[in-house]
C-alpha cells in the first residue's frame, strides 16, 4: 500500500507498545504495526516494552521483523516496569536500548511446565486409556509422571531454545556467548544492573528514549512528536471511558487465563514470579 502523505511521517517518530504476555495476538498486532512503519517511511521507531515475555515462536517472529526493519529505520527500545525473558529477546531487535534504573529485566532462559493430576484422578476414580503411535506421543500428559527418557527429551528441547536465546543476546549486544551465560541463568536484575552487564545502553525514562531517538535521526528532540500505532478500540470503549477501565481489568484477567491454558506444555521465554 502506498501512503500519499508519507513525507509528513518522515518528521515524526513511530511508537509501538508491547505490553503483557507475548502470544499470537501480540505478534499479529506488532507485525502489522511494523509493516505500517515501513510503508509510511518513519525515520525512527520507539519500541516501548512492558512485558514479562511469552511464547518462543511469537517472540522470535517479532524480533526477526525488527531486524529487517533496522535496515531502513532507526529503532530504540525503552524498557518500562518490566521487560523480562521474551521481552528482552524482542528488545534485541533494536539497535539501542534504554531502561529505567529500577526496571525489572533479565530472566534470560526457558521454562516449560505441565500439570500432573495423577493422584487427584486416582481419588475420584478417573483413568484414561491411551492408544499411541509411539512411546512419546503423550509426553507431558497430565495423568501420569514423566519417564526418565521423556525428561531427557524435554531437557534437550529446553537447552536448544536456551542456546538460541543466549546467541541472540550475544549478537545483539556484541557480547561473548560465555559472558552472556554468566547472567543468563534465569535471574532477574534491575535496569542499572543491566547497564553494567551490557544488556542496555543507557538509563532513562521513555521521554529520554524519545529524545534520544529523535537525535539519532537528526530531528529536533524538543519538537518531534511520536505517532503511536495501536489497535483501534471498540466503539463502546471509546465512547464510555468508565467501561474501558472495567473492560481492561476483566480483559487482562481473561487474557492471562487464556494464555496459561493455551501455553501449557510449551517452552516459554517468560518470567513467572
Amino acid at each position: 500500500m502506498v501512503w500519499p502523505f508519507s513525507p509528513r511521517f518522515r518528521k515524526q517518530i513511530a511508537r509501538i507498545e508491547i505490553t503483557g504476555a507475548i502470544a499470537s495476538a501480540t505478534r499479529k498486532r506488532v507485525l502489522e504495526a511494523l509493516k505500517t512503519v515501513e510503508e509510511k517511511k518513519f525515520p525512527a521507531l520507539l519500541l516501548r516494552i512492558d512485558s514479562p515475555g511469552g511464547t518462543v515462536g511469537d517472540s522470535q517472529e517479532i524480533y526477526s521483523a525488527l531486524r529487517r526493519l533496522q535496515k531502513k529505520t532507526k529503532i530504540v527500545a525503552s524498557f518500562g516496569n518490566i521487560s523480562a525473558s521474551g521481552g528482552v529477546y524482542i528488545g534485541m531487535g533494536a539497535e539501542h536500548i534504554m531502561a529505567n534504573p529500577g526496571t525489572i529485566t533479565g530472566s534470560i532462559g526457558v521454562i516449560l511446565r505441565g500439570n500432573n493430576l495423577e493422584r487427584l484422578l486416582e481419588k475420584v476414580g478417573v483413568s484414561f486409556k491411551v492408544i499411541k503411535s509411539g512411546p512419546y506421543k503423550d509426553i507431558l500428559s497430565f495423568d501420569r509422571e514423566l519417564t526418565a527418557a521423556e525428561e531427557n527429551i524435554l531437557q534437550q528441547l529446553i537447552d536448544v531454545s536456551y542456546q538460541q536465546f543466549v546467541q541472540t543476546v550475544a549478537e545483539g549486544r556484541s557480547l561473548d556467548v560465555e559472558t552472556v551465560k554468566t547472567f543468563a541463568d534465569g535471574r532477574i536484575f534491575t535496569g542499572e544492573q543491566a547497564l553494567n552487564l551490557g544488556v542496555v545502553d543507557r538509563l532513562g525514562t521513555e521521554e529520554d528514549a524519545r529524545r534520544w531517538t529523535a537525535e539519532l535521526v537528526g530531528l529536533d528532540p524538543e519538537k518531534t512528536p511520536c505517532y503511536t500505532l495501536e489497535e483501534r478500540k471498540p466503539l463502546l470503549s471509546r465512547v464510555l471511558p468508565g467501561s474501558r477501565l472495567v473492560n481492561s481489568r476483566i480483559g487482562a484477567g481473561i487474557d492471562w487465563l487464556e494464555f496459561e491454558i493455551s501455553t501449557s506444555g510449551l517452552p516459554l521465554w517468560l518470567y513467572r514470579p
